[in-house]
């Protein structure tokens, strides 16, 4: 036990080696597409399934401190989606079923999409305006044709096949720091303070 319990440090090492790596291959172009698109959106909806959607849902209240309309696809107030309103989903392969739905409706609704992935030539990506790539720096999404849904069905979502950043590990993580990311880029353009996003907080917990 005392030689696993010393490699979490090393994980941690590796992890944020590998995200310097991943940020360091992200495509300029996209990230200017992405960020412009934020800052035009109408109003921002968020959307992920399993983990992803706890990324998703991240960023999303990251958004609202900022000050921006934005609302989670899924819970019970979400109002109706518009034309003009953007869609932004989180997806490692990109080929989960019900991220490919809500995308196409979101199109058909006159809406935008946006995709934060390491699968830009996946089903979601060909519906997308805008297209994030992650990278899969692990090669799970290249191994993995499968669906999200079926994935979990016959169990190969929980298989581990490597001690290091298991299944979609990596992409939530990179996720999650570039989004992070892009919101300390909104509060520069924004020139938004700490204080202003502090005011936003909740205050009936």
């Amino acid at each position: 036990m005392d030689d696993e319990v010393l490699q979490i440090p090393v994980f941690m090492q590796q992890m944020a080696a590998t995200i310097t790596k991943a940020a360091g291959m992200l495509d300029q172009d996209q990230m200017t597409g992405f960020f412009q698109g934020m800052l035009s959106a109408r109003r921002i909806y968020v959307a992920g399934a399993g983990r992803s959607g706890f990324i998703a849902k991240a960023f999303g209240l990251r958004l609202l401190h900022l000050g921006m309309d934005v609302y989670v696809v899924g819970e019970t107030i979400t109002p109706a989606f518009r034309p003009g309103d953007t869609l932004v989903v989180f997806s490692g392969s990109g080929e989960t079923h019900s991220m490919i739905s809500i995308s196409r409706t979101a199109k058909d609704l006159g809406g935008k999409v946006c995709l934060i992935t390491s699968s830009p030539d996946s089903k979601t990506g060909k519906i997308a305006d805008s297209i994030v790539n992650l990278g899969d720096l692990t090669g799970y999404y290249r191994k993995e044709k499968n669906s999200f849904e079926i994935r979990q069905l016959t169990g190969e979502y929980r298989s581990v096949s490597s001690a290091f950043a298991p299944l979609g590990t990596l992409f939530e993580t990179l996720a999650l720091v570039f989004s992070d990311a892009v919101i300390s880029a909104l509060m520069e353009e924004k020139k938004e303070e700490i204080s202003q996003m502090r005011a936003r907080l909740t205050n009936v917990e």
